[in-house]
């Protein structure tokens, strides 16, 4: 995502003055949407700490559900994303959070449809900035606004090189790269920020690796 003014952060037509508590919290609903690659049938938004406490009067509940709604900071329809997304059949909850995270504006999305559930927590980090921290219980951190790749794969000797040697035969540069996982031997988490989109060749190069069970673009 890359910003032509000042206005492309704090979003002109967004509710309240905070572009942590509104523009973020837009980009933590639209990355989640990506990440689940579909509009949900179901979201259950789980806010902590200011969020929490300021959501109604800042707009985060509008921005968040715009997002998941795949709607960017500055799209007109953005104020009235909770009553679109009611049209469309989406069933939206809002949860207060008591509890201590380490950051003030944190944000817990579980979206779901009949067929697949993702659950990942995002915190606005200011300016409309943000950090993915984690993903269906892996950690990470991801910014959202740089193009990525999220590889899920099993954790076997090997995997991570072989991933990282196609993306060196195709001249792809690394920005930043986690790896994550719950326990030795089971599954594992890429999460590989670029320099540069990637091809649908080369997606379908990476899935076709042994030990590679999913591969999730995100494109800037």
């Amino acid at each position: 995502m890359k910003y032509k003014s000042v206005f492309d952060i704090i979003g002109p037509i967004m509710i309240g003055p905070s572009s942590s508590h509104t523009a973020g919290a837009a980009r933590i609903g639209r990355v989640a949407r990506t990440l689940f690659g579909k509009q949900p049938k179901k979201v259950v938004v789980s806010l902590y700490g200011s969020f929490a406490q300021t959501y109604k009067g800042h707009g985060t509940d509008v921005a968040i559900i715009g997002g998941v709604l795949d709607f960017d900071t500055f799209d007109p329809r953005l104020p009235e994303s909770l009553t679109i997304a009611k049209q469309a059949g989406m069933d939206v909850t809002f949860i207060e959070e008591v509890a201590v995270t380490e950051h003030p504006n944190t944000a817990r999305l579980m979206i779901s449809d009949e067929q697949n559930e993702i659950e990942v927590v995002g915190i606005s980090i200011g300016g409309g900035k943000i950090q993915i921290i984690e993903l269906n219980g892996f950690q990470l951190n991801l910014s959202g606004t740089n193009p990525a790749i999220l590889v899920v794969h099993n954790d076997r000797f090997g995997a991570i090189a072989a991933v990282t040697n196609i993306l060196t035969k195709h001249s792809i540069n690394i920005g930043h790269m986690e790896v994550s996982r719950k326990e030795k031997g089971k599954v594992a988490l890429m999460a590989i920020e670029l320099d540069q989109n990637i091809e649908d060749m080369i997606i379908d190069e990476l899935q076709a690796l042994p030990n590679i069970i999913q591969v999730t673009r995100m494109v800037e």
